[in-house]
């Protein structure tokens, strides 16, 4: 007879989720994921497989986050310049209070091993997405004669999606916060 689950999977995934994005693939071992979930090493191994699964699951978990996604945000009717600098200005601002600093998709690029595949996977997803987004919106910012009409909205979008990454990296440090607000309020600029 099969045993009952003396946990709800899915709370214990968001835990696994936040301490992945605080400390990381590499330093988080077993026994601190057993630790801070609360579960057995062996209900871990049977609900989730893994650690390797595991940190599949929370990342899947991460960027399917509605918090996450611009797409509410750049879907907006109205001009969308003002929407992608909102879109900007919060991955410029601090994280919330609880909150692990930084992106959990950022951490994994830097960390993750190139012969990862499935996580290597998951960004190029996570980022194609991101910038199919930008450039949808974009493009209705040109019918809209928001942006000139000589702007790439792809290439421009392939730049926001990698300036957004690049503040996630930047805003970790003591000064980083400043230059990502600097680069966040000047990066339409170009676009007039």
């Amino acid at each position: 007879m099969a045993r009952i689950k003396e946990f709800d999977p899915d709370e214990v995934l968001g835990r696994a989720m936040e301490l992945f994005w605080r400390q990381g693939y590499a330093t988080t071992s077993i026994t601190d994921l057993v630790e801070h979930l609360g579960i057995a090493k062996a209900s871990l191994y049977a609900t989730f497989g893994g650690k390797h699964d595991l940190y599949l699951a929370a990342l899947d978990r991460y960027t399917g986050l509605p918090e996450k996604s611009p797409a509410e945000r750049l879907a907006q009717p109205g001009p969308v310049l003002p929407a992608i600098q909102s879109l900007l200005d919060s991955y410029a601002a601090p994280p919330p209070a609880g909150t692990p600093p930084g992106c959990m998709v950022v951490n994994a690029a830097v960390e993750c091993p190139v012969d990862d595949v499935a996580v290597r996977r998951r960004l190029d997803l996570n980022w194609t997405s991101v910038e199919v987004m930008l450039t949808s919106a974009l493009l209705r910012a040109r019918a809209q004669g928001e942006i000139r009409a000589d702007v790439d909205p792809a290439a421009f979008a392939r730049y926001l999606l990698v300036l957004m990454q690049g503040m996630q990296v930047v805003s970790s440090s003591d000064q980083g916060a400043q230059r990502a607000r600097d680069a966040a309020r000047h990066a339409l600029a170009a676009l007039s």
